[in-house]
């Protein structure tokens, strides 16, 4: 779900306060944040494949809320401060275990660029949606997102193969080369789509 409607986006509802809490997209949300707990838990105990389904599941849930909330006209106040800080929540944590798992091929130099990106992003839109200034979600955050997933989903993959006592020689040949790809092109989207947004915020800045 983007992180701010665009000015093509419908208004946000006017239901009654029980009605936006509860409306579908916002439960949906609400139960990322619970499945991304539950992933959390289970990756900290060495439950590998329990925490890879719960966080594909999570992610998965990400596209469902946002569509039915374009979909029905249900984008709301509440979803658009949940939705990013559910995301957020995901992908940080994902990334701030992982770090701390040998074999995951992410190190907490990249678990620490990860966070700081977001609160960067966050601290930027903040600012000037307050001013009134549309500060929507870029392409390149988009993708940045997607490989994010990507290479969580392959690390969790590798670590659920040493967890089976699997030797690294039985695991696909294109397991490991590929993670670390995913890794390293998550990182340079990382740090290419925050940069995109200190470069945006430049500008609006000179032209105040």
């Amino acid at each position: 779900m983007p992180e701010t409607p665009t000015s093509h986006s419908p208004s946000p509802t006017t239901d009654s306060p029980s009605q936006v809490i509860f409306n579908v997209p916002n439960q949906i949300t609400i139960g990322r944040l619970f499945l991304s707990i539950a992933c959390f838990a289970f990756l900290g105990t060495g439950f590998y494949l329990v925490a890879l389904i719960l966080f594909a599941l999570a992610a998965g849930t990400d596209w469902i809320d946002g569509y039915w909330a374009r979909r029905y006209q249900q984008i709301t106040q509440l979803g658009r401060i949940l939705d990013p800080f559910a995301d957020k929540f995901l992908i940080c944590g994902v990334f701030i275990f992982l770090a701390a798992v040998p074999d995951s091929e992410i190190v907490p130099w990249m678990a620490v660029l990860v966070v700081a990106r977001e609160m960067l992003v966050t601290g930027i839109r903040s600012f000037f949606e307050d001013k009134g200034v549309d500060f929507s979600a870029s392409w390149a955050g988009k993708w940045k997102m997607v490989f994010q997933c990507a290479a969580v989903l392959l690390s969790l993959l590798n670590l659920t193969w040493i967890e089976d006592g699997t030797s690294t020689s039985e695991a696909p040949e294109w397991l490991e080369p590929s993670l670390v790809i995913l890794v390293w092109i998550s990182i340079i989207m990382t740090v290419y789509s925050g940069w995109g947004y200190v470069r945006t915020a430049l500008r609006l800045v000179r032209q105040a």
